[in-house]
Protein backbone atom coordinates (compact mmCIF):
# COMPACT_ATOMS: atom_id res chain seq x y z
CA UNK A 1 0.00 0.00 0.00
CA UNK A 2 1.36 3.65 -0.84
CA UNK A 3 0.22 6.88 0.44
CA UNK A 4 -0.80 9.93 -1.79
CA UNK A 5 2.95 11.63 -3.83
CA UNK A 6 4.93 13.67 -0.89
CA UNK A 7 5.83 17.11 -1.98
CA UNK A 8 8.84 16.01 -3.50
CA UNK A 9 7.24 14.26 -6.03
CA UNK A 10 8.19 10.88 -4.94
CA UNK A 11 5.51 7.99 -3.63
CA UNK A 12 5.54 7.91 0.17
CA UNK A 13 6.08 5.19 2.07
CA UNK A 14 4.05 3.72 5.16
CA UNK A 15 5.75 4.88 7.94
CA UNK A 16 7.35 1.85 10.20
CA UNK A 17 9.01 1.91 14.06
CA UNK A 18 11.11 0.11 15.96
CA UNK A 19 14.25 -2.01 14.30
CA UNK A 20 12.02 -2.29 11.38
CA UNK A 21 11.69 1.76 10.92
CA UNK A 22 15.06 2.38 11.52
CA UNK A 23 16.27 -0.27 8.32
CA UNK A 24 13.95 1.11 6.24
CA UNK A 25 15.63 4.89 6.38
CA UNK A 26 18.37 3.51 5.25
CA UNK A 27 19.43 1.70 1.55
CA UNK A 28 22.16 1.10 -0.80
CA UNK A 29 24.96 2.79 1.78
CA UNK A 30 24.18 0.16 5.03
CA UNK A 31 23.87 -2.88 2.66
CA UNK A 32 26.80 -1.76 0.42
CA UNK A 33 28.58 -1.53 3.38
CA UNK A 34 27.66 -4.75 5.24
CA UNK A 35 28.57 -6.08 2.26
CA UNK A 36 32.35 -5.20 2.39
CA UNK A 37 32.98 -7.31 4.98
CA UNK A 38 32.33 -10.52 2.76
CA UNK A 39 34.24 -14.00 4.18
CA UNK A 40 37.26 -12.98 1.78
CA UNK A 41 37.28 -9.64 4.04
CA UNK A 42 36.62 -11.53 7.24
CA UNK A 43 39.69 -14.21 6.30
CA UNK A 44 41.82 -11.02 5.70
CA UNK A 45 41.16 -9.15 8.73
CA UNK A 46 41.50 -12.43 10.90
CA UNK A 47 44.54 -12.82 9.14
CA UNK A 48 45.69 -9.53 10.04
CA UNK A 49 44.73 -9.89 13.81
CA UNK A 50 45.81 -13.28 14.01
CA UNK A 51 49.39 -12.07 12.47
CA UNK A 52 50.45 -8.15 13.62
CA UNK A 53 48.01 -8.44 16.89
CA UNK A 54 46.54 -4.61 17.10
CA UNK A 55 49.26 -3.09 15.08
CA UNK A 56 47.11 -2.44 12.36
CA UNK A 57 44.06 -1.18 13.75
CA UNK A 58 45.02 1.93 12.87
CA UNK A 59 44.53 1.42 9.08
CA UNK A 60 41.11 1.71 9.49
CA UNK A 61 40.73 4.88 10.64
CA UNK A 62 42.80 5.69 8.04
CA UNK A 63 40.48 3.97 5.45
CA UNK A 64 37.02 5.10 7.22
CA UNK A 65 36.93 8.57 5.47
CA UNK A 66 38.01 7.55 2.26
CA UNK A 67 35.30 4.60 1.93
CA UNK A 68 32.83 7.34 2.82
CA UNK A 69 34.03 9.77 0.12
CA UNK A 70 34.17 7.08 -2.69
CA UNK A 71 31.12 5.82 -2.19
CA UNK A 72 29.34 8.98 -1.84
CA UNK A 73 30.44 9.72 -5.30
CA UNK A 74 29.37 5.86 -6.54
CA UNK A 75 25.69 7.06 -5.05
CA UNK A 76 25.81 10.81 -6.38
CA UNK A 77 26.45 9.10 -9.94
CA UNK A 78 23.41 7.21 -9.54
CA UNK A 79 21.28 9.21 -7.84
CA UNK A 80 22.16 12.39 -9.96
CA UNK A 81 22.37 10.84 -13.18
CA UNK A 82 19.60 8.25 -13.34
CA UNK A 83 22.53 6.09 -14.69
CA UNK A 84 25.30 3.51 -13.63
CA UNK A 85 28.85 3.69 -13.71
CA UNK A 86 29.57 1.75 -16.52
CA UNK A 87 26.08 3.38 -18.54
CA UNK A 88 28.16 7.00 -17.76
CA UNK A 89 31.36 5.38 -19.08
CA UNK A 90 29.82 4.82 -22.13
CA UNK A 91 27.49 8.01 -22.38
CA UNK A 92 31.32 10.47 -22.13
CA UNK A 93 33.82 8.24 -22.26
CA UNK A 94 36.15 5.80 -24.86
CA UNK A 95 34.02 2.56 -25.34
CA UNK A 96 37.69 0.56 -24.77
CA UNK A 97 37.67 1.85 -21.21
CA UNK A 98 34.50 1.07 -20.58
CA UNK A 99 35.42 -2.76 -22.02
CA UNK A 100 38.59 -3.02 -20.07
CA UNK A 101 37.13 -1.91 -16.70
CA UNK A 102 33.82 -4.12 -17.22
CA UNK A 103 35.98 -6.88 -17.82
CA UNK A 104 39.19 -6.58 -15.62
CA UNK A 105 34.85 -5.90 -12.69
CA UNK A 106 33.87 -9.35 -13.85
CA UNK A 107 37.35 -11.12 -13.40
CA UNK A 108 38.00 -10.10 -9.84
CA UNK A 109 33.88 -10.62 -9.23
CA UNK A 110 33.52 -14.18 -10.43
CA UNK A 111 37.02 -14.87 -8.47
CA UNK A 112 35.90 -13.27 -5.08
CA UNK A 113 32.84 -15.10 -5.57
CA UNK A 114 34.51 -18.67 -5.51
CA UNK A 115 36.43 -18.07 -2.38
CA UNK A 116 33.06 -16.30 -0.60
CA UNK A 117 31.28 -19.49 -1.85
CA UNK A 118 33.94 -21.56 -0.41
CA UNK A 119 34.62 -20.52 2.59
CA UNK A 120 30.83 -20.33 3.49
CA UNK A 121 30.95 -24.29 2.37
CA UNK A 122 33.13 -24.43 4.83
CA UNK A 123 31.73 -22.37 7.61
CA UNK A 124 28.34 -24.76 7.21
CA UNK A 125 31.02 -27.69 7.05
CA UNK A 126 32.93 -26.88 10.30
CA UNK A 127 29.21 -26.69 12.15
CA UNK A 128 27.60 -29.56 10.68
CA UNK A 129 30.15 -31.55 8.95
CA UNK A 130 29.31 -32.91 5.18
CA UNK A 131 30.31 -32.01 1.59
CA UNK A 132 32.13 -28.55 1.33
CA UNK A 133 32.12 -28.75 -2.24
CA UNK A 134 28.02 -29.57 -2.18
CA UNK A 135 27.79 -27.08 0.63
CA UNK A 136 29.41 -24.49 -1.65
CA UNK A 137 27.11 -25.33 -4.97
CA UNK A 138 24.11 -24.90 -2.93
CA UNK A 139 24.89 -21.81 -1.54
CA UNK A 140 25.21 -20.40 -4.76
CA UNK A 141 22.46 -22.06 -6.24
CA UNK A 142 20.42 -20.33 -3.21
CA UNK A 143 21.85 -17.28 -3.89
CA UNK A 144 20.75 -17.06 -7.63
CA UNK A 145 17.20 -18.15 -6.91
CA UNK A 146 16.91 -15.28 -4.26
CA UNK A 147 18.54 -13.22 -6.75
CA UNK A 148 15.64 -14.32 -9.97
CA UNK A 149 12.55 -14.69 -7.67
CA UNK A 150 12.15 -12.09 -5.29
CA UNK A 151 11.17 -8.36 -6.88
CA UNK A 152 13.88 -5.48 -5.78
CA UNK A 153 11.59 -4.27 -2.79
CA UNK A 154 11.16 -7.88 -0.96
CA UNK A 155 15.06 -8.33 -1.90
CA UNK A 156 16.59 -5.43 -0.84
CA UNK A 157 14.45 -6.20 2.71
CA UNK A 158 16.04 -9.56 2.96
CA UNK A 159 19.77 -8.17 2.11
CA UNK A 160 18.95 -5.38 4.93
CA UNK A 161 17.93 -8.16 7.68
CA UNK A 162 21.19 -10.53 6.44
CA UNK A 163 23.18 -7.09 7.78
CA UNK A 164 22.26 -7.58 11.52
CA UNK A 165 24.79 -11.66 10.92
CA UNK A 166 27.23 -9.08 11.45
CA UNK A 167 26.80 -8.63 14.84
CA UNK A 168 28.27 -12.17 15.45
CA UNK A 169 31.57 -10.43 15.43
CA UNK A 170 30.63 -8.09 18.12
CA UNK A 171 29.46 -11.22 20.29
CA UNK A 172 33.00 -12.99 19.37
CA UNK A 173 34.90 -9.67 20.79
CA UNK A 174 32.77 -9.48 23.93
CA UNK A 175 34.43 -13.20 25.08
CA UNK A 176 37.81 -12.36 23.60
CA UNK A 177 39.01 -10.64 26.21
CA UNK A 178 40.07 -8.12 24.49
CA UNK A 179 42.67 -5.72 26.28
CA UNK A 180 40.78 -2.75 25.45
CA UNK A 181 43.12 0.20 26.72
CA UNK A 182 45.94 -1.36 24.30
CA UNK A 183 43.18 -1.79 21.35
CA UNK A 184 41.81 1.74 21.38
CA UNK A 185 45.51 3.02 21.72
CA UNK A 186 46.46 1.42 18.51
CA UNK A 187 43.14 2.78 16.45
CA UNK A 188 45.65 6.62 16.92
CA UNK A 189 48.91 5.63 17.66
CA UNK A 190 50.23 3.06 14.73
CA UNK A 191 52.45 0.44 15.71
CA UNK A 192 54.84 0.30 12.83
CA UNK A 193 56.87 -2.90 11.13
CA UNK A 194 59.66 -1.47 8.68
CA UNK A 195 58.83 -5.03 6.51
CA UNK A 196 57.10 -6.63 3.72
CA UNK A 197 54.91 -8.32 5.69
CA UNK A 198 53.47 -5.16 7.57
CA UNK A 199 53.16 -3.47 4.41
CA UNK A 200 51.88 -6.10 1.71
CA UNK A 201 49.06 -6.66 5.07
CA UNK A 202 47.98 -2.87 4.80
CA UNK A 203 47.61 -3.09 1.09
CA UNK A 204 45.36 -5.82 1.71
CA UNK A 205 43.02 -4.05 3.82
CA UNK A 206 43.15 -1.19 1.16
CA UNK A 207 41.94 -3.49 -1.02
CA UNK A 208 39.15 -5.28 0.77
CA UNK A 209 37.65 -2.03 2.24
CA UNK A 210 37.62 -0.44 -1.27
CA UNK A 211 36.97 -2.70 -3.95
CA UNK A 212 35.24 -1.83 -7.11
CA UNK A 213 32.65 -4.01 -7.34
CA UNK A 214 31.08 -2.01 -4.07
CA UNK A 215 31.28 1.03 -6.57
CA UNK A 216 28.98 -0.41 -9.06
CA UNK A 217 26.66 -2.04 -6.75
CA UNK A 218 25.69 1.00 -4.33
CA UNK A 219 25.15 3.70 -8.09
CA UNK A 220 23.00 0.59 -9.32
CA UNK A 221 21.16 0.81 -6.07
CA UNK A 222 20.23 4.43 -6.26
CA UNK A 223 19.10 4.07 -9.43
CA UNK A 224 16.51 0.87 -7.92
CA UNK A 225 15.26 3.31 -5.39
CA UNK A 226 14.46 6.61 -7.62
CA UNK A 227 12.94 3.67 -9.90
CA UNK A 228 10.95 2.21 -6.99
CA UNK A 229 10.15 5.61 -5.54
CA UNK A 230 8.76 6.94 -9.19
CA UNK A 231 11.30 9.65 -8.82
CA UNK A 232 13.23 11.71 -11.70
CA UNK A 233 17.09 11.60 -11.78
CA UNK A 234 18.30 14.67 -9.62
CA UNK A 235 19.72 16.29 -12.96
CA UNK A 236 16.25 16.86 -14.12
CA UNK A 237 15.08 17.85 -10.92
CA UNK A 238 17.40 19.66 -9.00
CA UNK A 239 15.32 21.48 -6.55
CA UNK A 240 14.78 18.08 -4.97
CA UNK A 241 18.71 17.26 -4.32
CA UNK A 242 19.05 18.94 -1.01
CA UNK A 243 17.03 16.34 1.04
CA UNK A 244 17.93 13.12 -1.26
CA UNK A 245 21.95 13.92 -1.25
CA UNK A 246 21.84 14.40 2.38
CA UNK A 247 20.10 10.92 2.86
CA UNK A 248 22.60 9.35 0.94
CA UNK A 249 25.53 10.91 2.93
CA UNK A 250 23.53 9.83 6.07
CA UNK A 251 23.36 6.25 4.38
CA UNK A 252 26.68 5.64 3.07
CA UNK A 253 28.23 7.46 6.54
CA UNK A 254 26.11 5.08 8.34
CA UNK A 255 27.27 1.82 6.18
CA UNK A 256 30.91 2.65 5.85
CA UNK A 257 31.07 3.06 9.68
CA UNK A 258 29.05 -0.02 10.28
CA UNK A 259 31.73 -2.36 7.77
CA UNK A 260 34.70 -0.42 9.92
CA UNK A 261 33.38 -1.20 13.10
CA UNK A 262 32.58 -5.18 12.20
CA UNK A 263 36.07 -4.93 10.59
CA UNK A 264 37.69 -3.78 13.57
CA UNK A 265 35.79 -6.34 15.90
CA UNK A 266 37.07 -9.34 13.76
CA UNK A 267 40.63 -7.82 14.20
CA UNK A 268 40.43 -7.73 17.82
CA UNK A 269 38.68 -10.99 18.26
CA UNK A 270 41.66 -12.73 16.38
CA UNK A 271 44.25 -10.35 17.86
CA UNK A 272 42.98 -10.93 21.90
CA UNK A 273 43.14 -14.94 20.89
CA UNK A 274 44.59 -16.20 18.15
CA UNK A 275 47.65 -13.59 17.96
CA UNK A 276 47.69 -13.72 22.17
CA UNK A 277 48.39 -17.36 21.73
CA UNK A 278 51.08 -17.60 19.08
CA UNK A 279 49.06 -18.51 16.20
CA UNK A 280 49.63 -16.08 13.41
CA UNK A 281 49.39 -17.59 10.65
CA UNK A 282 45.48 -17.59 9.04
CA UNK A 283 44.52 -18.19 5.52
CA UNK A 284 40.78 -18.14 5.16
CA UNK A 285 37.97 -17.24 7.60
CA UNK A 286 37.07 -20.59 8.09
CA UNK A 287 40.46 -21.94 9.47
CA UNK A 288 39.86 -18.56 11.78
CA UNK A 289 36.90 -19.85 13.11
CA UNK A 290 38.22 -23.58 13.52
CA UNK A 291 41.35 -21.81 15.67
CA UNK A 292 38.94 -20.10 18.11
CA UNK A 293 37.51 -23.13 19.01
CA UNK A 294 40.13 -24.42 21.81
CA UNK A 295 40.67 -20.49 22.21
CA UNK A 296 37.41 -18.48 23.02
CA UNK A 297 35.18 -21.52 23.30
CA UNK A 298 32.58 -23.10 21.23
CA UNK A 299 30.17 -19.82 21.66
CA UNK A 300 32.84 -17.87 20.26
CA UNK A 301 33.49 -20.60 17.27
CA UNK A 302 29.67 -20.84 16.62
CA UNK A 303 29.50 -17.36 16.04
CA UNK A 304 32.24 -16.68 14.23
CA UNK A 305 31.60 -19.75 11.55
CA UNK A 306 27.65 -18.30 11.12
CA UNK A 307 28.85 -15.08 10.64
CA UNK A 308 30.99 -15.95 7.30
CA UNK A 309 27.50 -17.75 6.07
CA UNK A 310 25.27 -14.90 7.52
CA UNK A 311 27.72 -11.97 5.57
CA UNK A 312 28.38 -14.28 2.67
CA UNK A 313 24.56 -14.33 1.52
CA UNK A 314 24.91 -10.42 1.84
CA UNK A 315 28.44 -10.55 -0.32
CA UNK A 316 27.35 -13.09 -3.19
CA UNK A 317 24.56 -11.42 -4.67
CA UNK A 318 26.63 -7.68 -4.29
CA UNK A 319 29.04 -9.30 -5.82
CA UNK A 320 26.86 -11.36 -9.06
CA UNK A 321 24.77 -8.06 -9.02
CA UNK A 322 27.29 -5.55 -9.40
CA UNK A 323 28.61 -7.97 -12.16
CA UNK A 324 25.07 -7.94 -13.95
CA UNK A 325 24.33 -4.20 -13.99
CA UNK A 326 27.34 -3.29 -15.47
CA UNK A 327 27.31 -5.69 -18.07
CA UNK A 328 23.73 -4.75 -18.82
CA UNK A 329 25.18 -1.19 -18.75
CA UNK A 330 27.55 -1.76 -21.02
CA UNK A 331 25.39 -3.12 -23.45
CA UNK A 332 22.75 -0.52 -23.05
CA UNK A 333 20.03 -2.98 -22.20
CA UNK A 334 17.77 -3.64 -19.46
CA UNK A 335 18.92 -4.35 -15.82
CA UNK A 336 17.26 -4.64 -12.83
CA UNK A 337 16.10 -6.46 -9.41
CA UNK A 338 12.54 -5.13 -10.31
CA UNK A 339 11.97 -6.50 -13.87
CA UNK A 340 11.16 -10.34 -14.73
CA UNK A 341 13.42 -12.41 -15.79
CA UNK A 342 12.43 -12.56 -19.14
CA UNK A 343 12.30 -8.74 -19.78
CA UNK A 344 16.35 -8.50 -18.38
CA UNK A 345 17.88 -12.15 -20.02
CA UNK A 346 21.51 -10.46 -20.02
CA UNK A 347 21.20 -9.20 -16.80
CA UNK A 348 19.70 -12.17 -14.73
CA UNK A 349 21.95 -14.66 -17.16
CA UNK A 350 25.14 -12.57 -15.86
CA UNK A 351 23.92 -12.71 -12.57
CA UNK A 352 23.74 -16.72 -12.83
CA UNK A 353 26.90 -17.74 -14.70
CA UNK A 354 28.80 -15.33 -12.82
CA UNK A 355 27.86 -17.14 -9.27
CA UNK A 356 27.90 -20.57 -10.59
CA UNK A 357 31.63 -20.03 -12.18
CA UNK A 358 32.61 -18.55 -8.85
CA UNK A 359 31.08 -21.95 -7.42
CA UNK A 360 32.89 -24.31 -10.18
CA UNK A 361 36.46 -22.73 -9.39
CA UNK A 362 36.21 -24.86 -6.08
CA UNK A 363 35.27 -27.89 -8.12
CA UNK A 364 38.43 -27.44 -10.72
CA UNK A 365 41.45 -27.57 -8.40
CA UNK A 366 41.68 -23.91 -7.68
CA UNK A 367 42.98 -22.93 -4.22
CA UNK A 368 41.02 -20.35 -3.00
CA UNK A 369 43.51 -18.97 -0.92
CA UNK A 370 45.64 -18.42 -3.89
CA UNK A 371 42.54 -17.08 -6.00
CA UNK A 372 41.98 -14.24 -2.89
CA UNK A 373 45.54 -12.96 -4.22
CA UNK A 374 44.65 -12.97 -7.62
CA UNK A 375 41.56 -11.14 -6.90
CA UNK A 376 43.89 -8.41 -4.79
CA UNK A 377 46.02 -7.98 -8.14
CA UNK A 378 42.97 -7.40 -10.15
CA UNK A 379 41.29 -5.20 -8.29
CA UNK A 380 44.50 -3.22 -7.55
CA UNK A 381 44.86 -3.08 -11.33
CA UNK A 382 40.85 -1.88 -11.53
CA UNK A 383 40.42 0.21 -8.24
CA UNK A 384 42.27 3.33 -8.65
CA UNK A 385 41.98 3.76 -12.99
CA UNK A 386 37.88 3.78 -12.20
CA UNK A 387 37.71 5.97 -8.90
CA UNK A 388 39.53 8.69 -10.81
CA UNK A 389 36.83 8.13 -14.09
CA UNK A 390 34.16 8.04 -11.39
CA UNK A 391 35.48 11.76 -9.64
CA UNK A 392 35.64 12.99 -13.34
CA UNK A 393 32.14 11.57 -13.69
CA UNK A 394 31.09 13.21 -10.80
CA UNK A 395 32.99 16.94 -11.82
CA UNK A 396 31.31 16.41 -15.73
CA UNK A 397 28.39 19.12 -15.87
CA UNK A 398 27.73 17.09 -19.15
CA UNK A 399 26.83 14.12 -16.93
CA UNK A 400 26.06 15.49 -13.40
CA UNK A 401 24.02 18.65 -14.56
CA UNK A 402 24.03 21.77 -11.67
CA UNK A 403 25.06 19.00 -9.39
CA UNK A 404 28.75 18.46 -9.96
CA UNK A 405 30.63 17.51 -6.81
CA UNK A 406 32.10 20.63 -4.35
CA UNK A 407 35.33 21.48 -4.24
CA UNK A 408 35.53 19.90 -0.49
CA UNK A 409 34.51 16.28 -1.29
CA UNK A 410 35.61 16.87 -4.67
CA UNK A 411 39.29 16.80 -2.65
CA UNK A 412 38.95 14.08 -0.19
CA UNK A 413 37.77 11.90 -3.59
CA UNK A 414 41.03 12.74 -5.15
CA UNK A 415 42.65 11.72 -2.00
CA UNK A 416 40.95 8.24 -1.87
CA UNK A 417 42.01 8.13 -5.36
CA UNK A 418 45.19 8.71 -4.96
CA UNK A 419 46.25 6.92 -1.55
CA UNK A 420 44.38 3.68 -3.50
CA UNK A 421 46.90 4.66 -6.22
CA UNK A 422 49.93 4.32 -3.85
CA UNK A 423 48.43 1.12 -1.99
CA UNK A 424 48.82 -0.40 -5.98
CA UNK A 425 52.15 0.95 -6.97
CA UNK A 426 53.39 -0.53 -3.38
CA UNK A 427 51.87 -3.76 -4.15
CA UNK A 428 53.24 -4.54 -7.19
CA UNK A 429 56.58 -3.09 -5.86
CA UNK A 430 56.44 -6.00 -3.24
CA UNK A 431 55.00 -8.09 -6.20
CA UNK A 432 58.42 -7.37 -8.21
CA UNK A 433 60.57 -6.76 -5.40
CA UNK A 434 59.80 -11.10 -4.68
CA UNK A 435 60.20 -12.09 -8.26
CA UNK A 436 63.26 -10.28 -8.59
CA UNK A 437 64.57 -12.46 -5.31
CA UNK A 438 63.39 -15.47 -6.11
CA UNK A 439 65.04 -15.11 -9.73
Amino acid sequence: MVEADSPSGTIADPPATGLKGALKLLGPGLITGAADDDPSGIGTHSQVGAEFGYGLAWTFVLSFPLMVAIQEVAARIGRVTGAGIARNLRRHYPRPLLWAMVALLLIANVINLGADLSAMGAALGLLAGGDIALYTLMFGIVCVVLEVVLSYPRYSAVLKWTTLSLFSYVAVVLVAQVPWGHALRSLVVPELQWNIAYATAFVAILGTTISPYLFFWQAAQEIEEEHRHHAKPLCITPAEAGPELARIRTDTLIGMAFSTFVSLAIVFATAATLHAHGITDIATSSQAAEALRPIAGQFAFAMFALGIIGTGLLAVPVLAGSAAYAVSEMLGVAGSLDAKPLDAKIFYATIAVTTLAGAGLNTVGIDPVRALYWTAVVNGVLAAPLMAVMMLIVRNPRAMGRLTLPLGRTVLGWAATAVMAAATLLFFGFLLAGALGRG
